[in-house]
């Protein structure tokens, strides 16, 4: 089965709702829609992330972090963490794992590093997009840094599934980098944020993100996510999205923002980023 088939394949039975999870990512959806439920207290948010150790230990962080703990003073219980985090937060936070789940229960190492590369970028492009939204284009912060944390998750998902279809993966940024968004991104990515329960206005987000078209200065959500994609240190390994700018132009973006510039809001959130970025790749 050449690479085109595999992905058609793998795009029509998500397509029909047939998504192969691992048993650890079932779970993790499941804490995902208890938190999704508008009746879901803050209380008995606590409750269910202390009962998974480490997610626990990763709210705690997120919430002593600089971009969530703006006083500087550390908290040490769950219930805390919680409480200054909020549950979309926490969303965010559980959508981060199932990501993660998803790269980590590839049991072929060299599929495992590719995973791990793409969880670097997807934290990067989470935590400046959560930065850029706050400082620059004032869409909802929490909404930016979920969209971030999810934008690669139908990627997630092929490398969780190419241990079935040998080959699939191979240089494919190289030889092949638009069939993963012509025979696979749409329909796969859009299945899973089915299973994810993401919103559809972020779906609608990610989406610009496929087109590669961002407005300078940027004003939306999707503007939101291209520009912090642009500007990623770390790139995709899966591939380059039609319209990206190459590292040495994201360099040089720069624009008046009030009575600043993109360049010196970077500049003064740089620890903030940081912050926030170490926290996700835990």
């Amino acid at each position: 089965m050449d690479r085109i088939e595999a992905f058609n394949t793998i795009a029509a039975q998500a397509g029909r709702g047939e998504l192969a999870f691992p048993a650890s990512v079932d779970a993790s959806i499941r804490l995902q829609q208890a938190l999704v439920d508008p009746d879901c207290h803050v209380d008995t948010a606590a409750r269910l992330i202390g009962a998974d150790p480490l997610l626990a230990a990763r709210t705690v962080a997120i919430a002593n972090s600089v971009a969530f703990n703006r006083s500087g003073t550390p908290i040490s219980s769950v219930r805390a963490a919680v409480h200054r985090l909020g549950v979309r937060t926490l969303q965010s936070l559980v959508a981060a794992l199932i990501v993660r789940q998803l790269g980590s229960a590839q049991p072929d190492a060299g599929l495992r590093a590719k995973a791990d590369r793409l969880w670097a970028h997807t934290a990067h492009v989470a935590a400046l997009a959560q930065v850029i939204a706050r400082r620059v284009t004032h869409v909802d912060p929490d909404t930016a840094l979920f969209a971030g944390i999810v934008h690669e998750v139908g990627a997630f998902y092929l490398l969780s599934r190419a241990a079935d279809f040998p080959g699939l993966v191979d240089g494919m940024v190289e030889e092949a980098p638009d069939d993963w968004i012509a025979h696979g991104e749409t329909t796969i990515g859009r299945s899973v944020f089915g299973a994810l329960m993401v919103p559809e206005h972020v779906v609608r987000a990610i989406e610009a993100m496929w087109t590669g078209m961002r407005a300078l200065p940027p004003e939306t959500l999707g503007d939101t996510l291209l520009l912090a994609d642009d500007l990623a240190p770390a790139p995709s390994p899966m591939h380059a999205r039609p319209g990206a700018t190459t590292p040495q132009a994201a360099r040089t973006i720069d624009f008046s923002v009030g009575d600043g510039t993109l360049q010196a809001i970077l500049d003064e959130s740089r620890v903030e980023v940081q912050s926030l970025h170490a926290v996700l790749m835990l």
